[in-house]
């Protein structure tokens, strides 16, 4: 299975998402900010992933930082540079801010620096261990859902290249296929930057999974004359009332799925959860810049100066989703009531 990320010897090494399928290039980040570079640049994406860099990240700007004397303000300014990275996937503030707690604790029991960074160092790890455990057990729940002889299509990328391993909704399908029940995927290409074209369809071929490759605006006739049984995608954000973000074009899958009677499932974990949020509609949606869309590369596709409208996520409402697939197990309706129930029964672990 592709491999994310590589904590080596106090470096983050992260795969360079932006360069496959043609190149498999590792990014040394040995400074808090090249991470946050590779994070507003995709070099890094998936909000599970995210998490998991951040976490690595407070570590490097911890260690930068060691000699400051107000070494916890500096450790905050630096909590507050990476949140800023990317405004929609919560796991990025969940996991920079888990880390800022623990130092904050970690320095009212009169721990020195050198100490807490070494205790932030152990923290990061176990979150990017966690989240495969996690994935793994999400894969198990979400599996038990498909029908036998699933037929799924799936939009962006929600497999290990977005996680630390495994994968959310390639999760899913992963666990589906070692049992038997997985007959075909078909993976959106995903427009503007092919995240299920460079990184969904080449993550399947590479596990031998048996993958077609659809354009986007060929889901809603996939569905209708191919046998599609069951629609798994990722989150980025998942409001209280089940409200989901997740990659622009999620929506019209979540619509054309409604309309053809498919079920349409979201794979996430409980940290992708955002509970202070009653709706989708309060989700912060980043736009990103217009260029993506003029061209692709160095290839223009548009003409210069034409008008571009970006968003790079859209909010599916929880009426469309048949249920949310967690560590925990499946929710379902009522969302409200069962979120809340989760959030009470992941707090001893978040």
């Amino acid at each position: 299975m592709v491999e994310t990320m590589r904590w080596q010897q106090g470096v983050l090494n992260l795969l360079d998402q932006t360069r496959l399928p043609q190149e498999c290039i590792f990014i040394a980040c040995r400074d808090y900010e090249r991470v946050k570079l590779a994070i507003q640049r995709l070099e890094v994406r998936g909000a599970p992933a995210i998490g998991a860099a951040a976490a690595f990240a407070m570590v490097l700007g911890a260690r930068q930082l060691a000699d400051k004397p107000d070494f916890l303000g500096a450790l905050d300014a630096v909590r507050a540079d990476l949140i800023s990275a990317r405004p929609t996937a919560v796991n990025l503030s969940w996991a920079a801010e888990k880390q800022y707690r623990l130092a904050v604790k970690l320095h009212e029991q009169d721990y020195a620096p050198c100490k807490i960074i070494g205790e932030l160092e152990k923290a990061a790890v176990k979150i990017y261990n966690e989240d495969i455990a996690r994935n793994k057990k999400m894969g198990e729940y979400g599996a038990a859902v498909l029908p036998q002889d699933a037929v799924v299509l799936t939009h962006c990328n929600a497999g290990a290249l977005a996680t630390c391993g495994w994968g959310t909704a390639l999760g899913v399908l992963r666990t589906a296929h070692a049992q038997g029940k997985l007959r075909r995927v078909y993976a959106d290409e995903t427009r503007p930057l092919l995240q299920g074209a460079r990184l969904t369809a080449y993550e399947l071929c590479e596990d031998g999974l048996p993958v077609t490759l659809i354009t986007d605006n060929m889901a809603a006739w996939t569905m209708k004359t191919k046998g599609v049984n069951a629609v798994v995608v990722g989150a980025d954000r998942i409001a209280a009332n089940g409200d989901a973000a997740n990659k622009i074009g999620t929506y019209g899958v979540a619509l054309a799925a409604k309309a053809h009677g498919i079920p349409f499932y979201i794979a996430a974990p409980v940290s992708t959860f955002d509970f202070s949020l009653t709706s989708g509609e309060q989700i912060p949606i980043e736009e990103r810049a217009a260029q993506e869309v003029r061209s692709f590369r160095s290839e223009q596709t548009a003409p210069d100066g034409v008008d571009v409208f970006n968003p790079a996520f859209d909010v599916t409402p929880s009426e469309l989703i048949a249920g949310i697939i967690t560590e925990y197990g499946v929710i379902r309706v009522p969302y409200i009531e069962n979120i809340q129930e989760l959030h009470k029964q992941s707090k001893e672990d978040f």
